[in-house]
């Protein structure tokens, strides 16, 4: 399977230091999933954390957590290991104090948004960290109903 021609790739953040972090949003209105993936390098043992939200709208409208927790899956220390290991489901998750490499991801099927309320964006976000702590982010997202060609940035 070519992944780009299956698998809707789309920047949730470019790599950044340190700061509170809001990545892009994205729609889920032509994808039934998306792997949040989030790439850590601790240079500073000050931990990560790590929130995904929902929203109605690209433009972050009505932006809120996930009520509903998704699985989570951790790479401790991307240097030495690429074994993925089933953290606790939640709607965040806070890295350890270790100096690593780190890959999270977040398994989200579109049901796990407040459909109800009209939300179907998401957007991955970070607290506060070190300047030696370097993150970046990519939606993958999957099941899609329009092909690799239609917009998850738009609404």
């Amino acid at each position: 399977m070519n992944i780009s021609e299956h698998v809707k790739i789309v920047e949730a953040i470019a790599p950044q230091v340190g700061a509170a972090i809001t990545g892009d949003y994205i729609s889920l209105k032509k994808a039934g999933h998306v792997t949040v993936l989030v790439h850590v390098a601790q240079g500073h043992a000050d931990p990560v954390a790590i929130s995904i939200e929902q929203a109605t709208a690209v433009a972050g409208t009505g932006s809120k957590p996930l009520a509903n927790a998704v699985p989570i899956y951790l790479v401790a220390d991307a240097a030495t290991s690429d074994a993925w290991v089933r953290q606790d489901d939640d709607v965040e998750y806070t890295t350890s104090a270790t100096l690593k490499h780190k890959l999270v991801a977040f398994e989200i099927d579109a049901s796990a948004l407040d459909v109800a309320g009209g939300f179907d964006c998401v957007c991955v976000k970070t607290a506060a960290s070190n300047a030696l702590n370097v993150t970046s982010a990519v939606y993958l997202l999957s099941d899609l109903r329009y092909g690799v060609g239609a917009s998850a940035i738009v609404d």
